[in-house]
Protein backbone atom coordinates (compact mmCIF):
# COMPACT_ATOMS: atom_id res chain seq x y z
CA UNK A 1 0.00 0.00 0.00
CA UNK A 2 1.14 3.59 -0.64
CA UNK A 3 1.53 6.44 1.51
CA UNK A 4 -1.53 8.30 2.11
CA UNK A 5 0.42 11.68 1.52
CA UNK A 6 3.18 11.18 -1.09
CA UNK A 7 6.08 14.14 -0.77
CA UNK A 8 4.57 17.05 -2.52
CA UNK A 9 1.58 16.41 -0.11
CA UNK A 10 3.48 17.17 2.88
CA UNK A 11 5.35 19.89 2.28
CA UNK A 12 1.69 21.37 1.18
CA UNK A 13 0.37 20.69 4.31
CA UNK A 14 3.16 21.97 6.11
CA UNK A 15 2.62 25.42 4.09
CA UNK A 16 -0.85 25.59 5.44
CA UNK A 17 -0.09 24.40 8.94
CA UNK A 18 2.68 27.24 9.03
CA UNK A 19 1.59 29.87 6.40
CA UNK A 20 3.93 30.14 4.81
CA UNK A 21 3.31 31.25 1.22
CA UNK A 22 4.46 29.24 -1.77
CA UNK A 23 6.61 32.26 -2.93
CA UNK A 24 8.97 32.05 0.42
CA UNK A 25 8.30 27.57 0.29
CA UNK A 26 9.35 27.93 -3.35
CA UNK A 27 12.23 29.60 -2.90
CA UNK A 28 13.57 28.09 0.32
CA UNK A 29 13.29 24.79 -2.02
CA UNK A 30 15.38 26.32 -4.74
CA UNK A 31 11.83 26.22 -7.21
CA UNK A 32 10.03 28.37 -9.07
CA UNK A 33 6.59 28.53 -8.21
CA UNK A 34 5.26 26.89 -10.67
CA UNK A 35 7.89 23.84 -9.88
CA UNK A 36 6.59 23.88 -6.71
CA UNK A 37 2.90 23.65 -7.45
CA UNK A 38 4.46 20.73 -9.82
CA UNK A 39 5.36 18.82 -6.58
CA UNK A 40 2.80 19.58 -4.61
CA UNK A 41 0.71 17.79 -7.19
CA UNK A 42 3.03 14.95 -8.15
CA UNK A 43 5.31 14.85 -5.28
CA UNK A 44 7.84 13.72 -7.64
CA UNK A 45 11.32 14.98 -7.13
CA UNK A 46 12.62 15.86 -10.83
CA UNK A 47 15.14 18.63 -9.86
CA UNK A 48 17.28 18.72 -6.64
CA UNK A 49 15.39 20.55 -3.71
CA UNK A 50 16.77 22.03 -1.20
CA UNK A 51 15.39 20.03 1.93
CA UNK A 52 17.26 21.58 4.64
CA UNK A 53 16.37 25.49 4.22
CA UNK A 54 12.57 23.85 2.89
CA UNK A 55 12.45 21.97 6.34
CA UNK A 56 13.46 24.85 8.35
CA UNK A 57 10.95 27.23 6.81
CA UNK A 58 8.02 24.70 7.17
CA UNK A 59 8.84 23.44 10.93
CA UNK A 60 9.85 19.85 9.03
CA UNK A 61 12.90 17.44 9.95
CA UNK A 62 14.98 18.19 7.09
CA UNK A 63 16.70 14.71 7.34
CA UNK A 64 13.10 12.47 7.32
CA UNK A 65 11.99 14.50 4.00
CA UNK A 66 15.41 13.41 2.36
CA UNK A 67 13.92 9.88 3.58
CA UNK A 68 10.86 10.24 2.51
CA UNK A 69 12.37 11.31 -1.02
CA UNK A 70 14.41 8.29 -1.21
CA UNK A 71 10.85 6.37 -1.02
CA UNK A 72 10.83 5.33 2.37
CA UNK A 73 7.73 3.08 3.70
CA UNK A 74 6.92 1.32 6.53
CA UNK A 75 7.97 -2.11 7.45
CA UNK A 76 4.91 -4.75 6.19
CA UNK A 77 3.12 -5.57 9.20
CA UNK A 78 2.20 -9.45 9.91
CA UNK A 79 -1.12 -9.07 11.94
CA UNK A 80 -0.84 -12.57 12.53
CA UNK A 81 0.94 -11.60 15.67
CA UNK A 82 -2.16 -10.57 16.77
CA UNK A 83 -4.21 -13.03 16.00
CA UNK A 84 -7.68 -12.01 15.85
CA UNK A 85 -7.20 -8.39 13.99
CA UNK A 86 -8.43 -7.46 10.74
CA UNK A 87 -8.11 -4.59 8.17
CA UNK A 88 -10.51 -3.62 5.25
CA UNK A 89 -9.96 -1.43 2.48
CA UNK A 90 -12.89 0.02 0.86
CA UNK A 91 -12.95 2.14 -2.09
CA UNK A 92 -15.11 4.57 -3.90
CA UNK A 93 -14.07 6.32 -7.06
CA UNK A 94 -11.03 5.86 -6.49
CA UNK A 95 -10.83 7.16 -3.03
CA UNK A 96 -10.05 4.55 -0.24
CA UNK A 97 -10.32 4.23 3.84
CA UNK A 98 -9.51 1.53 6.42
CA UNK A 99 -11.17 0.07 9.06
CA UNK A 100 -10.48 -2.43 11.45
CA UNK A 101 -11.88 -5.81 12.92
CA UNK A 102 -10.80 -7.39 16.48
CA UNK A 103 -12.23 -9.84 18.30
CA UNK A 104 -11.48 -12.26 21.26
CA UNK A 105 -10.43 -16.24 20.18
CA UNK A 106 -12.18 -17.13 23.24
CA UNK A 107 -15.62 -15.56 23.45
CA UNK A 108 -15.93 -14.99 19.08
CA UNK A 109 -17.08 -11.16 20.88
CA UNK A 110 -16.28 -8.90 18.25
CA UNK A 111 -15.21 -5.29 18.17
CA UNK A 112 -15.51 -2.91 14.76
CA UNK A 113 -13.27 0.29 14.22
CA UNK A 114 -14.92 3.02 11.91
CA UNK A 115 -17.18 1.59 9.12
CA UNK A 116 -15.69 2.14 5.92
CA UNK A 117 -17.76 2.93 2.93
CA UNK A 118 -19.13 -0.97 2.65
CA UNK A 119 -20.04 -3.21 5.29
CA UNK A 120 -20.10 -5.94 2.91
CA UNK A 121 -16.38 -7.15 3.40
CA UNK A 122 -17.28 -6.74 7.56
CA UNK A 123 -20.58 -8.69 7.41
CA UNK A 124 -18.51 -11.63 5.16
CA UNK A 125 -15.56 -11.79 7.76
CA UNK A 126 -18.02 -11.91 10.97
CA UNK A 127 -19.69 -14.71 9.76
CA UNK A 128 -16.84 -16.44 8.14
CA UNK A 129 -14.95 -16.39 11.60
CA UNK A 130 -18.58 -16.86 13.51
CA UNK A 131 -18.09 -13.66 15.33
CA UNK A 132 -20.56 -11.58 17.27
CA UNK A 133 -20.20 -7.78 16.82
CA UNK A 134 -20.61 -6.57 20.25
CA UNK A 135 -18.86 -2.96 19.58
CA UNK A 136 -18.74 -0.18 17.06
CA UNK A 137 -16.23 2.48 18.08
CA UNK A 138 -15.95 5.76 15.99
CA UNK A 139 -12.60 7.14 15.52
CA UNK A 140 -14.39 10.68 13.98
CA UNK A 141 -17.60 11.06 12.34
CA UNK A 142 -16.42 12.07 8.88
CA UNK A 143 -18.49 10.60 6.17
CA UNK A 144 -15.70 8.10 4.86
CA UNK A 145 -15.11 6.52 8.31
CA UNK A 146 -19.41 6.10 9.05
CA UNK A 147 -20.90 5.26 5.96
CA UNK A 148 -21.83 1.83 6.49
CA UNK A 149 -22.84 2.19 9.87
CA UNK A 150 -26.78 1.89 9.08
CA UNK A 151 -26.26 -1.32 7.65
CA UNK A 152 -24.24 -2.85 10.26
CA UNK A 153 -26.58 -1.44 13.30
CA UNK A 154 -28.85 -2.89 11.20
CA UNK A 155 -27.36 -5.89 10.88
CA UNK A 156 -26.25 -5.89 14.75
CA UNK A 157 -28.72 -3.80 16.73
CA UNK A 158 -27.44 -4.39 19.62
CA UNK A 159 -23.42 -3.48 19.20
CA UNK A 160 -23.05 -0.44 21.42
CA UNK A 161 -21.94 2.31 19.86
CA UNK A 162 -18.72 4.36 21.10
CA UNK A 163 -18.01 7.62 20.12
CA UNK A 164 -16.35 11.28 21.23
CA UNK A 165 -19.10 13.07 19.36
CA UNK A 166 -20.84 16.07 21.63
CA UNK A 167 -24.14 14.71 18.76
CA UNK A 168 -24.00 11.64 19.45
CA UNK A 169 -26.86 10.51 22.62
CA UNK A 170 -25.05 10.85 26.23
CA UNK A 171 -25.10 6.76 26.40
CA UNK A 172 -22.87 6.32 23.32
CA UNK A 173 -20.09 8.55 24.43
CA UNK A 174 -16.84 8.06 25.35
CA UNK A 175 -16.21 8.51 29.32
CA UNK A 176 -13.32 9.73 30.93
CA UNK A 177 -11.34 6.85 31.58
CA UNK A 178 -13.27 4.27 30.26
CA UNK A 179 -11.99 1.01 29.55
CA UNK A 180 -13.89 -1.46 27.36
CA UNK A 181 -13.43 -5.20 27.77
CA UNK A 182 -13.42 -7.79 24.80
CA UNK A 183 -13.20 -10.91 26.10
CA UNK A 184 -9.20 -10.59 27.24
CA UNK A 185 -8.77 -7.37 25.69
CA UNK A 186 -9.02 -3.79 27.31
CA UNK A 187 -9.68 -1.18 25.34
CA UNK A 188 -8.97 2.59 26.04
CA UNK A 189 -9.11 5.46 24.88
CA UNK A 190 -7.45 9.17 24.04
CA UNK A 191 -8.88 12.03 22.49
CA UNK A 192 -7.22 13.20 19.77
CA UNK A 193 -9.45 16.11 18.57
CA UNK A 194 -7.27 18.19 15.64
CA UNK A 195 -8.28 16.66 12.32
CA UNK A 196 -11.65 16.53 13.46
CA UNK A 197 -13.75 18.06 16.46
CA UNK A 198 -14.89 14.63 17.67
CA UNK A 199 -11.24 12.63 16.96
CA UNK A 200 -10.37 9.95 19.58
CA UNK A 201 -7.20 6.83 19.20
CA UNK A 202 -8.62 3.90 20.80
CA UNK A 203 -5.82 1.68 22.41
CA UNK A 204 -6.25 -1.93 22.59
CA UNK A 205 -4.07 -4.26 25.34
CA UNK A 206 -3.70 -7.40 26.83
CA UNK A 207 -3.26 -9.19 23.62
CA UNK A 208 -2.50 -13.09 23.69
CA UNK A 209 1.38 -13.58 23.84
CA UNK A 210 2.16 -10.28 24.94
CA UNK A 211 1.91 -8.74 21.30
CA UNK A 212 2.59 -4.96 21.29
CA UNK A 213 -1.00 -2.70 22.00
CA UNK A 214 -2.56 -1.83 18.74
CA UNK A 215 -3.86 1.72 18.65
CA UNK A 216 -6.46 2.61 16.21
CA UNK A 217 -5.60 6.05 15.09
CA UNK A 218 -8.41 7.29 12.05
CA UNK A 219 -6.59 9.82 10.59
CA UNK A 220 -4.93 11.76 13.39
CA UNK A 221 -1.78 10.49 11.87
CA UNK A 222 -0.24 8.73 8.99
CA UNK A 223 2.43 6.91 7.84
CA UNK A 224 5.13 9.77 7.19
CA UNK A 225 2.80 12.15 7.49
CA UNK A 226 -0.47 13.47 9.90
CA UNK A 227 -4.49 14.27 8.95
CA UNK A 228 -5.58 17.61 7.74
CA UNK A 229 -5.68 19.71 10.62
CA UNK A 230 -9.05 21.65 9.32
CA UNK A 231 -7.95 25.09 11.30
CA UNK A 232 -6.60 23.63 14.10
CA UNK A 233 -3.18 22.52 13.02
CA UNK A 234 -1.24 23.58 16.62
CA UNK A 235 -3.71 21.27 18.60
CA UNK A 236 -3.72 18.27 15.95
CA UNK A 237 0.35 18.20 15.80
CA UNK A 238 0.07 18.28 19.46
CA UNK A 239 -2.25 15.63 20.34
CA UNK A 240 -0.26 13.22 18.20
CA UNK A 241 2.42 14.24 20.19
CA UNK A 242 1.05 13.83 23.24
CA UNK A 243 -1.23 10.79 23.41
CA UNK A 244 0.31 8.90 20.10
CA UNK A 245 4.13 9.56 20.46
CA UNK A 246 3.91 8.77 23.68
CA UNK A 247 3.05 5.51 23.35
CA UNK A 248 5.20 2.37 23.28
CA UNK A 249 7.63 1.99 20.25
CA UNK A 250 6.19 -0.93 18.78
CA UNK A 251 2.48 0.24 19.66
CA UNK A 252 1.07 -0.79 15.85
CA UNK A 253 -0.52 2.33 14.22
CA UNK A 254 -3.67 1.78 12.27
CA UNK A 255 -4.58 4.76 10.62
CA UNK A 256 -8.13 5.28 8.67
CA UNK A 257 -6.00 5.64 5.34
CA UNK A 258 -2.44 4.70 4.16
CA UNK A 259 -0.21 1.27 5.61
CA UNK A 260 0.04 0.32 9.10
CA UNK A 261 2.99 1.73 11.02
CA UNK A 262 4.30 1.74 14.53
CA UNK A 263 5.25 4.26 17.00
CA UNK A 264 9.15 3.65 16.56
CA UNK A 265 9.02 4.48 13.01
CA UNK A 266 6.76 7.16 12.84
CA UNK A 267 9.51 8.61 15.55
CA UNK A 268 12.14 7.95 13.19
CA UNK A 269 10.79 9.01 10.15
CA UNK A 270 7.52 11.42 10.30
CA UNK A 271 9.03 15.04 9.31
CA UNK A 272 6.23 16.62 11.08
CA UNK A 273 7.45 15.55 14.02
Amino acid sequence: MNLEDHLGDIVRKAGLMNNVSPAAAASAAGLSENELAAFHESGQVTKKINFNALGKILDLAPQKLETLAQGWLPTKKDLSRWHAIRSFTTTDEGFSVNCYLVWDEATREAALFDTGLDAQPILDCLAAEKLSLRHIFITHSHYDHVEALPKLRATFPAAQLHSSSPKAPVNQRNKTGEVVTLGSLRIAHRETPGHADDGVTYVIEHWPKEAPPVAIVGDTIFAGSMGNGNGAWDLAKQKVRIEILSLSAATLLCPGHGPLTTVGEEQACNPFF
